[in-house]
């Protein structure tokens, strides 16, 4: 039996969403509980896929379905394509599972040609209206289907407004309508070759093609990658039988939400136009009316409409977005959506739908887009202000929130410029650890290089600072502290803001306002913590990001990098000679210099976590990120060490790596250097004793953890350094002390081998920046240089360092997990790369059995909510 591509309004209903996609589905209910829904038929995203595999082309078995349900919506209507008495005329739109801004455009009143026109003209007694519609078809035909730009279409209309000396469209008479048509015609032949198409049918399969394509243009692609969309689910064909809203002044059309979108006040929220269709409210064609002037207008329609409103509402429980037209006086309702809503609406709606008894605690959890509460947790643009701006330039939007400074263009710069009062902008090519106390001080960071998961864009992201990187358009001058950028070079001190949410980059000043929490966001915080099972950390290395994220509900730290807390100008000295010195005494010298800062470093870590656990990580960099650069700071050590400023440079370069990623780094150098791990170790287990001390309620239980296992033995060789120095450092206070020390799994063979790592190691943590790396063999850094060619051949849909690669990647973490805990029935696991902030990954994490995640400070209440969501979806004990 034939498959099923086609399926009438009547057929279908809301559980069929991802057959029909969103719109087709909701028309099909709507038509379903008795509302005044014109009828037509879904062609289904099946059809869609199938028109990919069979080349860009619609196949016979679907063409034999289209026709029979136009020959069905011909009956149901009464009316016929292209007929003298009684012409159908349609609308076309697309419609996927999930509503994507960026597809094609619906068309309206297809089905028009010059015959059908003139009968329209004459039947109706109403020319102008035929014409209207006519020459809006051909427009959106031609800018939607043929992709003819509409500007040149503008261009006609004003120049005929400029003519007739009117202001307005619905200024211009029949007469006028029809001469721009026939300019519209013309200018379609001038642009394609061939007059514009007169059968009905060939400009429906025009037009249904036109919606299978857009699918795959480069704005959804995007905005698929953004909101995890598959390109596998295709998108759904609404063809609907046209509802005028142009016919007259007792005509009209609006698009109305049930609640406020941008507050999630209760009520109706919208805007109406008389005399108009669809295009002209959303395009702004002309300044609507508010959506209560309709009762004035169309009382019977109105009265109608709130109680379809209601009737939606209570429907669907939830928020509505719905787009109708009233012909004569008459109501009918053009599709119903789930309304996009801003995050504080969000929290809001999903709150009051609790207390009006429509929806579980639970269920107003799952409700909520985690990635949206971003956006509350950082300050603003002011809306008014960005509407009037336009962006220089768009890179990637890699840490959310808005900034606006001074350009500076190096790390010493910006805390020069900050110290003195100034906010600034810290823009550089990419990033370094080295340039971490200037990003500390800077309002936003600009990088030419780099992607989502960059050293600016990760850093950024734990700090809670607005970063745009990886915007190439970009030429750079560091040399003579200049860029240009959109047509505009920018000096040392000009102005510019950033948009971290998006990526725009805006020349001048654009006001900021802070972000306000309001209270459902705790209200849903603790519907989230009430539900979820998986715990929640934060990575952080400074007691200002730890206390962050206790604030915004972390309850633990998954991963502190001890190795940022040497770049401080008073420590990175003392570690440099640490690198530079000969012999394991002077070695031992240096790091007894550094040795107080890490255990002050490490209290102040523990005081803000209150008890809860704290994992450290040791030194896991190669040395050469610590030398100096500057021959000024070259010669200070040569001075220091007793040595010429050549032996320096001599070490210098003889630490330099071929594949600084898979060198000479994490526990290697604590097997070549023992004595960092044994002045690590001293630092954690005094600074814990201390607190200890202080706070004898709390359960001080430090988790030490070595990163960059990929041997079980050279674990144990490490381990052993630790147990010992830890061990002895206990019983010289006469305390009790738990402590446990981990590894890092960052290697896909310690994952293979993980049932002899577990043996000895109490603990895992996944550190999926690294492992994909090594999975796939390339860098994070490099991987945006080709991405967006495995983007545009379908290869990836994601970028593998912001979305957990869930079939590679995660088939070794699963792995590790099968491996590790039989073996070790205490061994608990989690994550702390940046995936451990991004909802999707989340639930895959939940879904294999981690203990917790570890995310940046600003992730903390993505995360909690993420993974709530995966609970109730996929309860687990």
């Amino acid at each position: 039996m034939a498959r099923k591509w086609v399926y009438l309004f009547k057929e279908g209903d809301a559980g069929m969403r991802e057959l029909l996609g969103g719109k087709g589905a909701n028309l099909a209910e709507m038509t379903k509980i008795g509302l005044p829904v014109p009828q037509g038929f879904t062609i289904t995203t099946e059809a869609c896929t199938q028109y990919y595999e069979d080349g860009k082309t619609i196949n016979d078995e679907i063409r034999e379905q289209i026709d029979a349900h136009i020959l069905k919506m011909e009956e149901i209507t009464g009316k016929k394509f292209g007929d003298h008495e009684n012409p159908l005329l349609v609308s076309v739109r697309s419609g996927a599972r999930a509503s994507m801004p960026g597809m094609m455009d619906t068309i309206l009143n297809l089905g028009l040609n010059e015959d059908v026109v003139r009968v329209l003209a004459e039947k109706s007694n109403n020319p102008r209206w035929a014409w209207d519609c006519y020459r809006r078809f051909i427009q959106m035909y031609s800018d939607v289907v043929m992709e003819v730009g509409k500007k040149y279409f503008e261009e006609l209309i004003d120049e005929m407004k400029a003519k007739k000396g009117v202001t307005q469209d619905v200024d211009l008479t029949a007469e006028d309508l029809h001469e721009l048509a026939e300019q519209f015609k013309a200018e379609y032949k001038s642009k394609i070759g061939s007059d514009f198409p007169s059968d009905p049918k060939e400009q429906l399969y025009g037009a249904i093609m036109a919606v299978f394509r857009s699918w795959d243009n480069p704005r959804a692609n995007v905005y698929r990658r953004d909101n995890d969309i598959p390109y596998s689910w295709g998108t759904a064909v609404n063809v609907q039988s046209m509802a005028f809203g142009n016919m007259g002044d007792d005509c009209g059309t609006g698009v109305a939400f049930t609640r406020d979108p941008g507050t999630g006040a209760k009520g109706l929220f919208g805007e109406f136009l008389t005399n108009a269709q669809g295009e002209d409210v959303v395009a702004g064609v002309r300044t609507p009316m508010h959506i209560n002037e309709m009762e004035q207008k169309f009382p019977e329609a109105f009265k109608q409409f709130t109680e379809v409103c209601q009737i939606l509402e209570k429907h669907y429980r939830d928020m509505q977005d719905m787009e109708f037209t009233v012909e004569h006086g008459k109501l009918y309702m053009l599709q119903t959506r789930n309304g996009k809503r801003t995050a504080q609406a969000a929290l809001k709606i999903a709150c009051d739908l609790v207390d009006e008894g429509m929806r579980t605690e639970e269920e107003a959890v799952a409700m909520i887009d985690p990635r949206n509460l971003d956006t509350l947790l950082h300050p603003q643009f002011d809306q008014k202000a960005l509407k009037a701006a336009t962006p220089l330039g768009k890179g990637l939007g890699a840490s959310p929130g808005a900034a606006c400074g001074k350009v500076v263009f190096t790390a010493d710069d910006a805390e020069v410029w900050a110290a003195r009062g100034e906010k600034v902008i810290l823009v550089r090519l990419e990033t370094s650890p080295e340039d971490i106390t200037g990003m500390k001080v800077a309002q936003g960071i600009l990088t030419v290089r780099g992607g989502m998961t960059s050293h600016a864009a990760v850093v950024a992201r734990g700090m809670g600072t607005c970063c745009v990187s990886g915007l190439g358009d970009i030429v750079m001058d560091e040399a003579n502290k200049k860029f240009t950028l959109g047509g505009k070079t920018f000096h040392e001190g000009d102005f510019i803001s950033l948009d971290g949410s998006t990526g725009n980059v805006y020349d001048g000043v654009i006001p900021t306002v802070d972000a306000s929490i309001a209270g459902e966001f705790g209200r849903i915080m603790a519907w989230a913590d009430k539900y979820r099972k998986l715990a929640v950390r934060t990575n952080a290395d400074t007691p200002q990001d730890a206390k962050k994220a206790r604030e915004l509900g972390a309850e633990g730290i998954g991963l502190c990098r001890t190795e940022h807390m040497f770049f401080d100008p008073e420590r990175i000295f003392a570690f440099r000679e640490m690198i530079v010195s000969d012999t394991k005494e002077e070695r031992e010298e240096a790091l007894e210099k550094i040795l107080p800062y890490q255990q002050g470093d490490f209290e102040a870590l523990y005081e803000a976590l209150e008890g809860n656990p704290v994992t450290i990580r040791f030194l896991d960099p190669p040395l050469h990120e610590f030398v100096p650069q500057e021959e000024e700071e070259i010669e200070k050590l040569a001075k220091a060490k007793n040595k010429s400023v050549q032996e320096i440079k001599d070490i210098i370069t003889s630490l330099h790596e071929f594949n600084p990623m898979m060198g000479h780094r994490g526990l290697r150098l604590a097997v070549t250097y023992p004595e960092i791990a044994v002045m690590q170790t001293k630092a954690v287990i005094r600074a814990a004793i201390n607190v200890q001390k202080k706070h004898p309620d709390w359960k001080m239980n430090p988790e030490i953890m070595i990163p960059l296992t990929s041997e079980v033995k050279e674990f144990n060789v490490v381990k052993k350094v630790v147990v010992e120095t830890a061990d002895e450092e206990i019983k010289k206070a006469g305390v009790n002390l738990a402590y446990q020390v981990g590894t890092m799994v960052e290697i896909p063979r310690a994952c293979l081998t993980a049932d002899e790592i577990a043996k000895n190691a109490d603990f895992f943590c996944f550190g999926t920046n690294d492992l994909t790396q090594m999975t796939f063999g390339f860098s994070r850094d490099d991987a945006g240089k080709f991405l967006n060619a495995y983007y545009d051949n379908k290869i990836f849909e994601s970028d593998p360092f912001a979305k957990l690669d869930q079939v590679g990647v995660g088939k070794l973490m699963k792995m590790a997990i099968e491996l590790g805990k039989p073996v070790n029935p205490h061994l608990h696991v989690g994550i702390c790369g940046e995936h451990g902030g991004d909802p999707s990954s989340v639930e895959f994490c939940h879904d294999i059995g981690l203990d917790y995640v570890s995310c940046s400070p600003f992730r903390v209440p993505v995360a909690r909510l993420a993974a709530a969501q995966a609970q109730i979806k996929n309860p687990r004990k």
